[in-house]
């Protein structure tokens, strides 16, 4: 954070973070779910002599256990905004901890959101100055991108006192 920011009282603030919906207890009862009809139709497969399928069934189990850690790991994401009569501070974190942070002079940072206007698509979502484009929000669904883009044009057009 630089000395004048620290000074300045922002205009418009937010920290965005991809969403979880389910929760620790629900991803146990999840997994043991799905263990429990493997492991069933395991037995099945063995018992009629099909015992090769056992394994893939268990490496099913693995596969949807590793895919639920990466996606829970990609959620502790977050990334932060804050306009001020001056700039715009873009920081993004992981784990709480701080990776980057960019700071824009308020005049020359525009926001751009990707469209395709023939699939009536909604891409990313970019700030862009000199000549440089930043992605955000890249966790955000396609609705939230653009009540984002909505929010931080708003704000960026609001007159600097």
């Amino acid at each position: 954070m630089s000395k004048r920011q620290s000074i300045d009282k922002p205009d418009f603030c937010v920290t965005i973070s991809p969403n979880r919906s389910l929760t620790a207890a629900g991803f146990a009862i999840l997994l043991g779910s799905i263990a429990a009809l493997n492991l069933t139709g395991g037995v099945i497969f063995w018992y009629v002599g099909a015992w090769p399928v056992v394994g893939f069934m268990g490496l099913d189990v693995l596969l949807i256990w590793l895919a639920f850690r990466w996606n829970n790991r990609q959620a502790l994401r977050s990334e932060t905004i804050t306009i001020t009569a001056g700039e715009l501070e873009f920081s993004r974190f992981f784990r709480g901890r701080l990776l980057e942070s960019l700071v824009f002079p308020r005049s020359f940072v525009h926001v751009h959101i990707e469209r395709d206007g023939e699939r009536e698509l909604i891409g990313r979502l970019l700030l862009r100055s000199k000549g440089k484009a930043y992605e955000l929000g890249s966790f955000l669904g396609a609705e939230e991108r653009l009540a984002l883009a909505h929010a931080l044009e708003r704000a960026l057009a609001k007159p600097k006192i």
